[in-house]
């Protein structure tokens, strides 16, 4: 099944068969597992640095991103992440990111993707509310000079907008792809959700059931609110990627 709300996102049911859904999470659980072996961090950051850590706990509901950059007792994500550059996975993702540029008539000029993020969320595991870019100048990536950028690198990840890649330089995030790797009866919680902005209570969010089934995928504009709510049983796993274009004019 394939359909379209009010243009503001773009989703396919069941579109990557189980098998494969399958062999991509044990896939990702290795890579995850042998940068353990390494010693390498493999707990997720957000551009700000609110992740987990022992000083701050889970919060009880999903607050606001305001409110949680007010409170420093709380932080923004939980979870695990591992990082894929597999041609056959961009196969699989992109004909659908294209589809949805044209179908939902945004026409949103890309040329560049990033590395594709396999995320696993344990049970209390969260990501709040955000954005995965802006729509702006202020939001393209900026060339990081070792030694030179005043900001220093925090295990092995570059400051918010900061890159080495060539390619990323002067980009923003303008197509955001989320794909739900897991079977929808291993978890509970764990549901996408978007913030359209709306003041009228009924219609302001919307929980992604679309995403629940296993091998779905979904495609929104990176400038979009959403967030992952806590799992309260079992673990999800899903891919995440971005695709870049020239800011916006």
């Amino acid at each position: 099944m394939i359909d379209i709300i009010k243009n503001l996102f773009y989703f396919k049911k069941s579109h990557i068969p189980k098998e494969t859904c399958e062999e991509i999470i044990q896939y990702g659980k290795s890579v995850i597992q042998k940068n353990k072996n390494m010693g390498k961090n493999t707990n997720s950051r957000t551009a700000g640095n609110n992740q987990k850590n022992d000083k701050r706990h889970i919060p009880k509901n999903l607050k606001t991103s305001n409110e949680i950059n007010n409170d420093l007792d709380y932080y923004h994500r939980d979870s695990e992440v591992a990082w894929f550059k597999d041609q056959e996975l961009y196969d699989m993702i992109l004909p659908t990111v294209y589809e949805a540029n044209e179908k939902c008539q945004w026409f949103f000029d890309i040329d560049e993707k990033e590395d594709i993020q396999f995320t696993v969320y344990n049970e209390n595991g969260f990501y709040s509310w955000h954005t995965d870019g802006g729509m702006c100048h202020a939001s393209k990536y900026k060339r990081y000079i070792y030694g030179i950028t005043p900001f220093k690198m925090l295990d092995e990840h570059f400051p918010k907008n900061y890159t080495n890649i060539h390619q990323h330089i002067g980009k923003i995030r303008k197509i955001s792809v989320t794909v739900n790797l897991t079977d929808p009866n291993s978890y509970e919680g764990g549901d996408l959700m978007f913030d359209f902005s709306s003041h009228t209570e009924n219609n302001r969010f919307h929980t992604c059931k679309e995403a629940r089934e296993q091998g779905s995928i979904v495609v929104f504009p990176s400038f979009a609110y959403h967030c992952v709510s806590p799992i309260t049983r079992g673990k999800r796993y899903s891919l995440v990627l971005w695709n870049l274009g020239d800011p916006f004019k």
